[in-house]
């Protein structure tokens, strides 16, 4: 196996060892969009394991957090490691159109889904116009 030597990739082996970049929180990629009475949220977290993902709603503040192991390293020689491990965070403030209470996730094959409902309060609706003629004539104003 030919492998190139590339002086960056060995300076940030370097950076890495002296100032411990590994144990900083990653960033995990998502996608955020809304879809009819939801917001959907899908995170990118290859090689996690689903039961250290963590989800926690303290206010208007949502916490995604994960955590990637390392490989066993007993045994091991390695020519490159490119592959990030250690913490990963994220954090999304939500407004109040957001129903805390209905927040629901799934884990599938490296894809964090949650899924935000919009509450009652916050979706649109009609609301009845009563005229004051003799008719009571009625109709029906979106808000």
């Amino acid at each position: 196996m030919a492998m190139s030597f590339d002086p960056f990739s060995q300076l940030d082996r370097i950076a890495q060892s002296i100032f411990d970049t590994s144990r900083q929180p990653r960033l995990m990629p998502v996608d955020l969009f809304r879809d009819q009475d939801t917001y959907i949220l899908n995170a990118d977290l290859p090689g996690v394991e689903p039961d250290s993902v963590d989800i926690d709603v303290d206010g208007h503040l949502l916490t995604l957090r994960a955590q990637r192991a390392p490989a066993d390293e007993r045994s091991r020689r390695w020519l490159l490691q490119e592959r990030p491990y250690g913490a990963y965070q994220r954090q999304f403030t939500i407004g109040d159109d957001v129903d805390p209470d209905g927040i629901s996730a799934s884990y599938d094959n490296g894809v964090l889904s949650v899924i935000i409902p919009i509450a009652e309060r916050a979706k649109p609706r009609k609301i009845e116009i009563e005229s004051g003629g003799s008719g009571r004539q009625r109709k029906a104003v979106t808000a």
